[in-house]
């Protein structure tokens, strides 16, 4: 299977480097070509426009910081849309992967466009960090019917560990900006834990571990809490991403007809640290607002400046939904 990967920023250049470890045909496109250089060197190939590369791919991944990236590179006039048509009717229906982080309307807008020139597609965003993405130990949300599910299954389990079929497309999506709120709440929630602790008298080393060995634990507090810690605050997602992901969210629950309560005070949290710090700023630096606030720094020896996955590569496998 060839396949054509757009994006090549933190997570999608991860995601493209365990294809081509897996053996894949890999084609690769970016607005910086010197991005692609380390993956051209290894032996994937470059194409000069979307167009180009989805006219010769069996399946085509986008992996862009924005809905507005993503609609700009399927709707150009070298877009994928157009890469797509020219091949209508020849050959296997070729799929429109989405693993950004996008609107679940938008995504399915766009699905529509594909399904209109004979192709097909899903929406698969992934979930567990840079750091995982970097060795194929990722979970990845898959929303499309069952047959296109299981064609994109082998590309798939290549940059995942854990791969959930959603439901229809833009479940993932849904299910994406729904954890990533679920990770925001926990990461504000830590950084008032680490500096009530710090400023009530307890070791930092010792409130670590007190949260990671009790029903405080949680996958934030293994990462986030240590590069906190640690003091670079570098957890690979910036401020920007975060206010995207909780505008997403609230677009999401909106249209559900949902009274959210704790939602609106993260997006006010996060829009003040991003006026503050920048938007480009690491988003566990939110914790610096308490810092400051207080007089204190939450700061510990011992914990890592960035989070590296040390599990190995492991097959990826379809994660079955227990149906009692």
């Amino acid at each position: 299977m060839r396949v054509g990967f757009i994006g090549l920023g933190n997570v999608g250049s991860k995601l493209a480097g365990s294809l081509l470890r897996n053996g894949f045909d890999l084609v690769v496109r970016d607005l910086d070509r010197s991005v692609a250089a380390p993956l051209e060197a290894q032996g994937a190939g470059w194409a000069d426009s979307p167009a180009e590369m989805a006219a010769g791919a069996d399946m085509v991944i986008t992996c862009l910081p924005s809905p507005a990236a993503s609609a700009a590179v399927m709707e150009a006039g070298d877009g994928i849309l157009a890469g797509l048509a020219s091949r209508a009717g020849r050959g296997e229906t070729p799929i429109w992967a989405e693993m950004s982080t996008t609107d679940e309307a938008e995504v399915r807008r766009l699905a529509a466009l594909v399904e209109a020139v004979g192709g097909a597609a899903v929406d698969c965003p992934v979930s567990g960090g840079c750091h995982r993405a970097a060795t194929g130990n990722i979970s990845i949300f898959a929303g499309c019917d069952r047959e296109t599910f299981e064609r994109a299954l082998p590309v798939l389990t290549a940059m995942g560990r854990n791969i959930l079929h959603a439901g229809g497309i833009g479940s993932a999506s849904i299910l994406k900006v729904v954890t990533n709120y679920l990770a925001t709440a926990n990461l504000v929630s830590l950084c008032e834990a680490l500096v009530t602790s710090k400023l009530a008298g307890i070791d930092l080393n010792t409130a670590y571990e007190a949260i990671r060995i009790s029903s405080g634990n949680s996958f934030v507090h293994e990462t986030e809490s240590q590069v906190i810690l640690n003091g670079s605050r570098d957890i690979n997602f910036t401020m920007d991403l975060v206010q995207k992901d909780l505008s997403l969210f609230a677009a999401v629950a909106e249209r559900a007809g949902v009274p959210l309560e704790l939602s609106p005070v993260l997006i006010d949290i996060f829009d003040d640290a991003a006026a503050r710090y920048g938007p480009r700023e690491w988003s566990p630096n939110v914790v610096r607002r308490l810092e400051e606030a207080t007089g204190t720094s939450v700061l510990a020896p011992g914990f890592p400046a960035e989070m590296v996955d040390d599990e190995p590569e492991v097959p990826g496998r379809e994660v079955v939904v227990s149906r009692g």
